[in-house]
């Protein structure tokens, strides 16, 4: 499937922060089908037990990939997560390269609802969530510069991601 445009990496989000050693630095794209799509490695630190990702992190994950989901439709706004569903459905491994999914299902002037998938490396839906966002003025939910922290855009080249959703 066809990228349309890659998203800007932040400074310290464990999952998107180029500066967060301890993190995940995943690289979000937008779809030609208005998905977003995340590519990451999750590391042997973001286990629980030996060979499984943590359940925390696997639904940080789903819950960026609902936010990014929302930058496509609102690239300058933040939001903040109302409520978050996950069902896991296989084990999440580490030093893999995974895939995740983001698709916004309502939207309204106060909120979202997006769906969530992590994939594994044959397609395998490994886990799911359903994420409801309250759109808040970016004043409220911190004083720092939405510019000045999602500043990192990192060129990968990636024109074309394998997505058989």
């Amino acid at each position: 499937m066809k990228v349309l445009k890659k998203q800007n990496n932040s400074k310290m989000c464990m999952l998107c922060g180029m500066d967060n050693s301890f993190g995940v630095q995943a690289q979000f794209y937008e779809m030609e089908n208005g998905m977003v799509c995340g590519l990451f490695t999750f590391k042997e630190e973001h286990q629980s037990y030996p060979g499984r990702v943590h359940g925390g992190m696997i639904s940080a994950m789903l819950d960026e990939l609902a936010c990014r989901a929302f930058w496509i439709l609102e690239p300058d706004k933040m939001a903040v997560t109302l409520d978050l569903q996950t069902k896991y459905r296989k084990p999440v491994p580490y030093n893999i390269e995974l895939k995740g999914t983001g698709k916004i299902m309502k939207y309204t002037s106060r909120y979202f609802i997006a769906q969530c998938k992590i994939l594994g490396e044959q397609g395998e839906v490994l886990a799911e969530g359903e994420v409801k966002y309250l759109i808040l003025p970016n004043e409220k939910i911190t004083d720092a510069s939405f510019e000045e922290e999602m500043c990192y855009f990192v060129e990968d080249g990636v024109k074309e991601i394998d997505l058989c959703v």
